[in-house]
């Protein structure tokens, strides 16, 4: 398995079992989904940063930017779903820093709120705007 699908999996495999753990129902997806049911979490985008440090020594830092659909607006259920949301998914992927394999490390460096979140991939007449929070989950290869 390639390092970008890797980080993939990590974070699909993450917010799966962090969900099963907490007894949460959330669905879980490797892209965006066809389908909107609350709450949801998918895999938005990735971006890799690569620095190359010599002719033929690249570093690549990939990052799965992971969107979490809490609610249809931001009222204060959604909001302290969203906050205990964010709090234990943190500290879950803190303490499982090799979840894209044992010479990685991966970790959230950044987290969130969107709000105002629209699935733009999806037809107009079912875009619905949603409270979402977005968790930047950085990958780094220790080879």
């Amino acid at each position: 398995m390639g390092f970008r699908q890797a980080v993939r999996a990590a974070a699909v495999q993450l917010l799966t079992d962090y969900a099963d753990d907490e007894r949460l129902t959330l669905q879980v997806y490797r892209a965006r989904p066809r389908s909107i049911t609350l709450p949801c979490a998918f895999v938005d985008t990735i971006r890799e940063e690569r620095t190359f440090t010599g002719p033929t020594l690249v570093q690549r830092v990939p990052t799965a930017d992971v969107v979490v659909l809490h609610g249809l607006y931001d009222g204060g259920d959604t909001v302290d779903q969203a906050d205990a949301f964010t709090d234990g998914f943190l500290a879950w992927v803190d303490a499982r820093y090799h979840a894209a394999g044992a010479a990685t490390l991966v970790g959230i460096v950044l987290t969130e709120d969107d709000p105002t979140f629209v699935p733009d991939w999806q037809p107009p007449e079912q875009q619905r705007t949603y409270y979402a929070t977005r968790f930047s989950l950085e990958g780094l290869a220790l080879d």
